[in-house]
């Protein structure tokens, strides 16, 4: 038998050494977060956790132990007949659950039992969670980012898309987020991920990139969306170098037609979202944007959102807490297609190297 304990901290400074990680949660618990490449072998799937739950509020625990123990070992024997059989002698598995408790235990000691070499995180995904969240106030530091500054609609998202593509290191958060980081930002049908899950996304992320190299991002703020970005990467991004990225209005307008396309092609969806607004803008200017939109005058709305609401809010944010905004190399590219910003992510690089 080789099961061996791990303390979280150890297993994230190694986790791309096992052949594979295991979660033995439900698959509930595994949607809202989860260690990343993890694999879901639920020890318990959801409907059997809330049976096994029930009977121990309401009939005793040791029913739901008998009752607990016959559904373990039969998920436990399907997922080795599903998956292990074909696993060789040296396979290594790291194991857990939401406490490092039974479901992980019983896994692993199968698994170990049959000769692999099992970890098992102590103090489970509740241990990794406090792992993840010590290390995003330690990583940004040693990051050399490089923010992208630019008001709303000037191809700050197609610009790092550009650059990651010739082999630049990209720091997406509105990627990672599920959101385009403004009121109109959430996608329909496309809904964020929980916060833990974006924390793990982002930590996975940060401690892939090469700390020699540039790291590109967008001048975020602390919210994207309704997840919060890390306070430590936060102040990071603020402090660092950046280059402002300005477009025409009218190219800017052009460029969120095409990137919100869904809202041009579901006018109510878009009036809807306009509400958020407003608290802000009152009530007149928004029926008065909502009557436009729905008139068939969105590009004009668009317009007067660019104009009136979000310019004014960028540039205050961005004088008040970007330290070397008023320092950014200007880039003036003639519009926002995606082979323009090719050419600037060309540029940009070539002038990241030399400095």
């Amino acid at each position: 038998m080789a099961l061996t304990p791990i303390d979280a901290a150890t297993c994230l400074a190694q986790l791309d050494r096992y052949d594979a990680i295991i979660d033995a949660r439900s698959e509930g618990e595994f949607a809202l977060d989860h260690l990343p490449g993890a694999l879901n072998w639920p020890s318990l799937n959801n409907e059997e956790r809330a049976l096994v739950g029930t009977e121990y509020k309401q009939i005793s625990p040791f029913v739901a132990r008998k009752r607990g123990a016959a559904l373990v070992a039969r998920n436990i024997a399907a997922h080795i007949e599903r998956h292990v059989l074909d696993k060789p002698k040296d396979w290594q598995p790291l194991v857990y659950c939401w406490r490092g408790g039974q479901r992980s235990g019983s896994l692993s000691l199968v698994l170990s039992q049959i000769g692999f070499r099992v970890q098992v995180i102590e103090g489970g995904y509740q241990a990794y969670r406090r792992a993840v969240m010590a290390d995003l106030e330690k990583l940004p530091a040693g990051l050399r980012l490089r923010v992208l500054c630019g008001k709303t609609g000037s191809g700050k998202s197609r610009l790092l898309a550009a650059l990651h593509s010739q082999g630049a290191q990209v720091l997406d958060l509105e990627g990672i987020a599920n959101h385009r980081g403004s009121v109109l930002g959430l996608v329909p049908g496309q809904p964020q991920p929980t916060q833990k899950r974006f924390d793990s996304v982002l930590w996975d992320t940060l401690r892939r990139f090469d700390t020699a190299q540039p790291v590109w991002v967008e001048s975020e703020s602390r919210k994207v969306g309704e997840l919060r970005v890390p306070e430590q990467l936060i102040h990071h991004m603020r402090a660092s170098p950046c280059v402002r990225l300005e477009l025409s209005v009218a190219a800017r307008v052009r460029l969120l037609m095409e990137d919100y396309d869904f809202f041009v092609n579901d006018v109510p969806a878009f009036c809807e979202r306009l509400n958020a607004l407003r608290s802000l803008r009152g009530n007149e200017v928004i029926n008065d944007w909502q009557a436009a939109a729905s008139s068939g005058h969105i590009e004009g709305v668009v317009e007067q959102l660019l104009t009136t609401h979000y310019d004014p809010v960028y540039l205050q944010s961005m004088q008040r807490n970007f330290a070397d905004f008023p320092n950014a190399a200007l880039v003036e590219p003639a519009d926002g297609d995606h082979a323009t910003l090719q050419e600037v992510a060309r540029s940009l690089l070539v002038s990241a190297e030399a400095g």
